[in-house]
This record gives C-alpha cells, structure tokens and sequence, in this order.
C-alpha cells in the first residue's frame, strides 16, 4: 500500500498529521503535507485512512 499526497492540491489544513503523526508532516517551508512512510505498516493503515477521509482537499491517497 502506498500513500501520497498531491502537492499541486495540498492546502496545508494538517489534518493529515492530526491523524495519522508518524505518517504525515508538514514542511517547514510552505506548510504543504508531506509523506513520511510511503509503505506504511499495517498497524498505521487505520490513521492513514482517517487522513485520507480528513483532507478538505481530498489530496491524500492510499492505493491498495
């Protein structure tokens, strides 16, 4: 499984982070989300799609 984040849409909410913190971060530059663990493990997969059901962007993505 893999998770991104389209850049060109993220508007730097960090709902992400909120939700899953070892997945996600934000840049220090611009604010952007950012993918920590492209692969994460299985234990993680429950933050990462409450990420992915949180973005207002709807920018992050778990391909299964």
């Amino acid at each position: 499984m893999t998770v991104r984040i389209d850049q060109t849409g993220c508007i730097g909410s960090g709902q992400c982070v909120l939700a899953a913190p070892e997945v996600f971060d934000q840049s220090d530059d611009d604010g952007l989300g950012i993918v920590l663990i492209a692969e994460p493990s299985a234990d993680l997969l429950p933050g990462v799609r409450d990420a992915v059901d949180r973005c207002p962007a709807q920018v992050v993505t778990l391909e299964e």
